[in-house]
């Protein structure tokens, strides 16, 4: 798609950051919930390594909440996933998996537990909201369920804390991974979690009003001159090292959560109200097929993953690479893929048929990082 420009519509929303993304030299972005979301700035390589190296700023407003909130508030969350709840408290955040009456995959969302009666479901990408709103009208709960002016900022890096603490006080040091205080900012109170799409430590601050975007923004570039920050994005290699899945690549409706490595956030005998209990069931009874893992892809530069590429193994289907990236710190193309059960085993020496050439690669269990 090189030279394809992105025709503007209302139906694509900028982000409440969206004209200090472009100051800070935006060079890509894609459309995650019906925002834009900033993929590159300098280069993948040099974005890759400021993240490891300083702190950065991400515009990831995309990260759309769905609010849940009234007296069937937990009842409504507690069926729509396999993983149990009932011990969180407000100030504690969890990873979902959400799923349909067949066990597929709707979303991954992050759970952020704010009263008794209250929670965010902070989005994937997909229209999940629309999936809640039908299960609540079917089940006639007590409860309001919409989208929040709310958008996620994303500070990201090995000197996150650094900066958090500066603009924020020395509580953000107490906080733990998954974990969310507030601060006060314009007036408005702002929830803040230590959690993020990288494996470089850091915080989210999900930023109440629209209007308080650019200014937030102001305040933590300012602040963050001494760390050397910059405006930076998730960023494709670093991800796939880590073994960050993501929604709509590597993982679809077609994937139940076992195939997808996520089965201990799952506990189907404590959760037999869920939707999708009894295809779950039937799954842990038969077993699955198939399963994520993480490839060492030989050779130059891989091309970037548009399309799934098939995996081989003499003329056998083995499976298909879902994302995959050069990274320049391991000097190899890594990858994530969902394999068949016949060649998922560490070791294994399997052939990734990519776009300008099939390549031999290495099956690996476990994520890079």
């Amino acid at each position: 798609m090189q030279g394809v420009n992105l025709h503007p519509s209302i139906r694509v929303r900028k982000t409440p950051f969206w004209d200090r993304v472009v100051e800070s030299g935006v060079q890509s972005c894609s459309v995650y919930n019906h925002m834009l979301l900033p993929v590159m700035f300098e280069s993948y390589e040099s974005d890759y390594y400021h993240l490891k190296e300083h702190v950065q700023i991400w515009d990831v407003s995309c990260e759309r909440q769905v609010e849940i909130r009234g007296p069937d508030a937990f009842k409504l969350i507690e069926i729509l996933t396999p993983r149990p709840i009932h011990s969180l408290t407000p100030g504690q955040c969890a990873y979902l998996p959400v799923v349909d009456q067949f066990g597929g995959m709707l979303n991954d969302p992050v759970l952020v537990v704010l009263a008794e009666d209250r929670y965010w479901l902070s989005l994937s990408d997909s229209d999940y909201l629309y999936w809640v709103l039908a299960i609540a009208a079917m089940k006639k709960f007590n409860v309001d369920v919409f989208e929040p002016d709310v958008s996620p900022l994303g500070v990201q890096g090995p000197k996150a804390d650094n900066l958090m603490v500066k603009v924020f006080g020395e509580k953000l040091q107490q906080l733990k991974f998954f974990q969310f205080l507030t601060v006060e900012f314009n007036h408005r109170t702002h929830i803040v979690s230590r959690s993020g799409y990288s494996k470089q430590g850091g915080f989210e601050i999900y930023v109440e009003g629209t209007q308080n975007g650019i200014p937030l923004w102001d305040v933590l570039m300012d602040a963050g001159i001494e760390f050397n920050v910059r405006a930076g994005s998730p960023n494709t290699p670093e991800r796939i090292e880590g073994g960050l899945l993501s929604y709509g690549s590597d993982i679809t409706r077609n994937d139940n959560p076992y195939e997808c490595g996520l089965g201990h956030y799952c506990d189907v005998a404590q959760t037999p109200n869920c939707i999708g209990y009894g295809a779950l069931m039937q799954i842990l009874e038969e077993g699955w097929s198939r399963e994520i893992r993480y490839l060492e892809i030989k050779g130059s530069k891989v091309p970037p993953c548009h399309t799934p590429w098939p995996i081989k193994v003499g003329n056998q289907d083995a499976g298909k690479v879902t994302s995959a990236a050069w990274s320049p710190e391991f000097n190899i193309n890594v990858a994530i893929a969902m394999v068949e059960k016949e060649f998922w085993d560490a070791g294994t020496e399997v052939e990734v048929v990519a776009p300008d050439q099939a390549r031999s690669a290495i099956i690996n269990e476990k994520s890079f990082v």
